[in-house]
């Protein structure tokens, strides 16, 4: 897989790390409606589920859908001309997901996971400050979230080959326009071994 820290390095700046007690995992739409973008980084975020779990963290799945997938989408519907309806089979988890049912699950129907969700409190209550986000798509969900957790004051930390979408040129520039100004790029090794402890092991 490409290194795409050393491709977004002149933007990628600033240096933190994510303080394991504060922190949640949000795996973002990793649905059979994306299956062919999301199985590119499934092993990655399946190594971030298992680093969360393992570390007794705070795990969120969300799922993208409207109950009326032709008259709720609002723009979405305009744009793409069909969304994911809710309760359809492409609206289901991954087979191969991990885990869900260790999870918060966060049903939601726009990019935004905070938009019309109880995300926001139920990150309050557990204390969070420091969000670690992976999975699809990049350039919309993923970074339309990661924005909107930057004004709500969050720590966010992207997980760079952990995310994808269409093309690498879309991942990269979303990267640098994250890195430039709303979120820490981090990769998938680094953010498991900061869950688990110096001395922690992924194992599957």
């Amino acid at each position: 897989m490409n290194n795409y820290l050393d491709q977004v390095r002149g933007y990628n700046i600033r240096q933190a790390h994510p303080i394991p007690k504060k922190t949640a995992l949000l795996v973002i739409d990793m649905q059979r409606r994306f299956r062919e973008v999301a199985e590119q980084v499934l092993g990655n975020v399946i190594l971030l589920i298992d680093a969360c779990i393992a570390s007794e963290g705070k795990l969120f799945f969300t799922r993208q859908g409207n109950q009326q997938a032709t008259a709720a989408g609002g723009m979405l519907t305009t744009w793409w001309g069909n969304i994911t309806e809710y309760g359809s089979w492409e609206w289901e988890f991954l087979d191969a997901l991990p885990s869900t049912d260790r999870g918060t699950i966060i049903d939601k129907t726009r990019y935004d996971a905070f938009f019309g969700t109880e995300l926001d409190d139920q990150l309050k209550k557990l204390e969070v400050n420091d969000i670690v986000i992976c999975g699809v798509t990049t350039n919309c969900c993923c970074e339309t979230t990661a924005r909107e957790a930057f004004v709500r004051d969050y720590r966010v930390f992207f997980v760079a080959d952990a995310t994808a979408t269409t093309n690498e040129e879309l991942h990269l520039a979303s990267l640098k326009n994250l890195a430039y100004g709303f979120a820490y790029l981090v990769n998938t090794k680094d953010i498991a071994e900061i869950l688990l402890g110096k001395n922690g092991r992924v194992i599957r």
